[in-house]
């Protein structure tokens, strides 16, 4: 089951964290898989590519369409994090992360869906966070962009259900990436142990996440065995959003 053999897959923010452990996911289970990052050598199957940038992302679709043929897949993995509230965030932070956040998903979205919808086939998987449906504290502009991902999600799918394409989004809570042990490192020196504990136990289930468990559900719904599914959004949470009081 979840094979994806003879499938084309493009995966975007794949040089790091949730990216690259679907990407190496969606490998392992036969997909041929190009991987688009700022931070990617290039490659046959290697594309650096800034997502905010829709020319740049028309080429990079435009040279795996001619190396492939067509995308069966699309993970929209590329995105940024921001620590503020309203009143601390500036418009320049609110700018970066709408960009990188909102704007690339579209980007990358409206590069590939001509090409699905002529072949009658397509599945989009976005990555969303559990701050679209949470209030999360310090997190605004963060939280906006990942509303934004879930309802363009519901947005595509409903568009273009009639014509092969399904799209749905993931909502992890906290995932042990590289970005977390930075993050910690360098906004608690001499606590990174007490602060990964802290932040590990806001999940009910007491850690957080592998990148590994958000590829598995990554493959499970880009898989033809999801094919009943589309415009849904999975929590992958650890049972923040249902278990915490």
């Amino acid at each position: 089951m979840f094979s994806l053999h003879q499938k084309t897959a493009v995966i975007t923010g794949a040089a790091s964290g949730i990216g690259k452990a679907i990407a190496e996911t969606f490998a392992s289970a036969g997909a041929t898989v190009h991987a688009i990052d700022l931070n990617v050598a290039a490659g046959p199957l290697s594309h650096p590519c800034n997502v905010t940038d829709q020319a740049a992302v028309n080429a990079t679709i435009a040279s795996i369409l001619g190396h492939s043929g067509k995308i069966d897949i699309l993970v929209n993995a590329a995105g940024i994090a921001h620590v503020g509230r309203l009143d601390t965030t500036s418009e320049e932070d609110f700018d970066k992360v709408f960009a990188v956040n909102v704007k690339g998903v579209y980007n990358m979205m409206r590069a590939v869906i001509k090409g699905m919808t002529e072949h009658h086939s397509g599945v989009i998987l976005n990555i969303a966070s559990i701050a679209s449906t949470v209030g999360i504290p310090d997190r605004f502009a963060y939280s906006m962009s990942k509303g934004a991902v879930l309802t363009m999600t519901l947005s595509v799918a409903k568009d273009y259900i009639g014509q092969g394409v399904r799209c749905n989004c993931v909502s992890p809570a906290r995932v042990h990436t590289p970005f977390v042990d930075g993050f910690i490192a360098k906004n608690y020196p001499g606590r990174e142990a007490e602060m990964f504990d802290k932040l590990s136990k806001t999940q009910p289930i007491g850690r957080m996440a592998q990148p590994s468990e958000i590829g598995a559900l990554a493959l499970y719904l880009c898989s033809d065995e999801a094919g009943f599914i589309t415009g849904c959004d999975y929590p992958i949470d650890g049972g923040f959003i249902r278990l915490n009081n």
